[in-house]
Order: C-alpha cells, then structure tokens, then sequence
C-alpha cells in the first residue's frame, strides 16, 4: 500500500482518485482550496489543512489542477508541497500546464529533495471513469517505474516520453489535434446538414472510412444530439490552446489553424460557453452559417 497525496479532486480528478483507493492505496486530500466531497471521506480518504500536511503524509504527492498559477501555488506556497516533502518523495502533476514552467518547477522540487514528474492525460471524463486514460509522462526513468503501477490503476496507454516538460509538450501537441478535429467534424457535419443529408446517417457512414475517429464517434454524435454538458470545458480547452500559441511564439513557429479553433472557441465563451464542453465549438460554425446541425 502507497500513501498517495492527491489534490485536485474535481471532475477528472475524483475518479481518477477513487481508482486508486479501489487499488488498495491510502489517499490523502487538502481541504486548503475547497471542501473535499463527504463521499470521498467516507470512503477511508484522510483530509488535512494543507497541501504541506498532505505532502509530509506520502510517499507519493499527485495534483490534477486546473492551470500553471494553480499548480505553483499549491506545490510553492509557505504552506505547500515542497514545504513538506521527505527525501525521495515522488511529485506527479497530472494537470495540462504551461511546458516551460514544468521544468522550473521540476529543478524546485528536485532542490527540495523530491522527484518530479509530469504526467498530464487525454480521455476526459470518460477516460477517468473508466480507468482508460491516455498518460504522457516526462521525468527520471527510475521515478517513472516506481510509479508506473499507480498509472496503471488510472490509464491504458502509458508512455514515458522523455524528460520534464515532455509530458506537457504532448499535451499542448495532443490539445491541438483534438481541436482541429472538433472543427473539421464540426465542419462536415454542418455542411451534410445545409446540403439536405441527414447527418445522422453521414456520420454513421464516415465511421467506416478514412475520416473516422474518436472525435466524430463521440463528439459528432453530441453535434447531432446536441448534448453538450461538459465532459471537458471549452475554458479548459481555450487554456491549453493558449499554452500552444504561446510557446509557439516563444519558438518562432505559426499555428495557423491552432489559431482558428481558439478564435472559435472565443465565440463560443462569448455567448456564455466558457463551461459547454468542447464540442459545441460547433455552435460558433452554426452561428455563422445559420443553420444547425440537427
């Protein structure tokens, strides 16, 4: 049995977190930002005052957060992680943050006698409840294998991609394929739709070609049903496609379709969807067509 820290038990993080007391793990949760759920209490998860009483608790310390500010705050407060690390102690953030400030938090704790490793995932919702979590990870190899059996509690496909800061740049790059799909899915269906097709039965035939994929199984199927309670939010999705067209600057690159999509997004949060979830992308490309898929 492991003493696992986690902080950060919201939509994504709670399931993920049950996974692992279902593995037979000893959790331990801050109260510090937010109530922790009385099921989770009831559940044998130990609740302290502080991110820094939780970390002096673990053997391991896992954070799910919603953004690099966050993140920061809760390992580098007065009274956060790093205050209250042992020597060895494994720090795994799971959020999708900023890459370039993975590696300056990874030297930190590294100086405070921890380990780091980030480990952001992709599969939404879905994936944390069902333990199908794709997980890109970037830190020491030694690190990564010891906790490799707590990722397999969470994921399925499991990669160690290199060092810190790699697992976040896999995010940013796994982010801009999602939602360039989100809009090309968007798009087809939109014009099946204008052009008098059902896009039902369009949908239903593409997922036998070429252009299948996740996106138009799941997120084409919430288009035309016109579900879009978030599984992951188009704010959450606006965050990770600004850390792409920001470190794309700071590399001299241009995105230009990665660019597009957020301008989408953009849309869609100034007509009060900042918490729709991503799919609905497709409502700014109706606006603009009037017209909806259906």
């Amino acid at each position: 049995m492991t003493h696992i820290g986690f902080i950060g038990l919201g939509i994504m993080g709670r399931p993920m977190a049950e996974h692992l007391i279902a593995g037979g793990h000893s959790l331990h949760a801050s109260s510090h930002h937010k109530p922790v759920a009385p099921e989770l209490t009831t559940s044998g998860v130990t609740v302290h005052a502080t991110p820094k009483a939780v970390a002096a608790a673990s053997d391991v310390v896992i954070l799910m957060l919603p953004d690099t500010p966050q993140v920061e705050d809760v390992l580098f407060s007065p009274d956060g992680v790093a205050a209250g690390l042992s020597a060895g102690t494994i720090v795994i953030d799971m959020s999708s943050i900023s890459p370039m400030a993975t590696k300056d938090f990874a030297a930190r704790i590294e100086a405070a006698g921890g380990l780091y490793l980030d480990a952001p995932v992709s599969g939404g919702e879905v994936g944390a409840k069902a333990a199908s979590l794709t997980i890109m990870v970037g830190g020491p190899e030694a690190a990564f294998e010891r906790v490799k059996p707590l990722f397999e509690l969470m994921g399925k496909n499991i990669t160690l991609v290199g060092g810190n800061g790699d697992g976040q740049t896999t995010k940013v790059a796994n982010q801009i394929i999602v939602a360039l799909t989100i809009e090309a899915v968007g798009e087809a269906l939109l014009f099946a739709s204008k052009a008098g097709a059902d896009p039902a039965k369009v949908r239903q035939a593409l997922m036998g070609g070429f252009a299948s994929s996740k996106i138009l199984e799941i997120h084409g199927e919430r288009m035309i049903k016109r579900t879009f309670n978030p599984g992951f939010r188009i704010g959450l999705h606006q965050k990770d496609l600004n850390l792409a067209l920001q470190s794309a600057r700071s590399l001299g690159l241009s995105l230009p379709n990665t660019a597009t999509a957020q301008e989408l997004f953009n849309a869609c949060v100034a007509h009060g969807g900042k918490d729709w979830d991503h799919s609905a992308m497709v409502k700014a490309l109706e606006r603009m067509a009037n017209h909806e898929v259906a």
